[in-house]
């Protein structure tokens, strides 16, 4: 069975979703970056009253479609989300904002950068 959520509001969710740290770590620091997202999606196209259209996002439950959306209604849809704030403003933003997490935001930054694979750690090489 399908349901269907309105495009804007799917696109709203994915970026609240991107943008949320981990709730339950009230001393989480951001170690993500995302420099753009790309989602393809399955949409229906409804003309509204007034000359308007509606764009609904399919969502699946259980692997098939309801009856009352056929193959032929549905389109298939690319979007693709990218921040509208360079990471050096976002970096500058934090430490403004966090002045006595910053140090450990990088080195936290720094560590995830140098880790290798389990036979090699970069941090281990530069005497980390």
């Amino acid at each position: 069975m399908s349901s269907e959520i309105g495009l804007a509001e799917f696109i709203q969710r994915v970026k609240k979703e991107l943008l949320t740290i981990d709730p339950a770590d009230k001393d989480d620091t951001p170690l993500l970056s995302i420099d753009s997202v790309e989602l393809e999606l399955q949409v229906t196209v409804k003309k509204e009253g007034g000359g308007g259209i509606k764009i609904n996002v399919l969502t699946f439950g259980g692997g098939e479609a309801s009856g009352k959306v056929s193959r032929d209604d549905v389109q298939k849809v690319t979007v693709k989300l990218s921040p509208l704030v360079s990471k050096e403003a976002l970096i500058n933003t934090y430490a403004k904002k966090n002045p006595e997490k910053y140090q450990e935001f990088v080195n936290q930054n720094l560590q995830g950068l140098l880790k290798g694979d389990s036979t090699s750690n970069l941090n281990d090489d530069l005497g980390g």
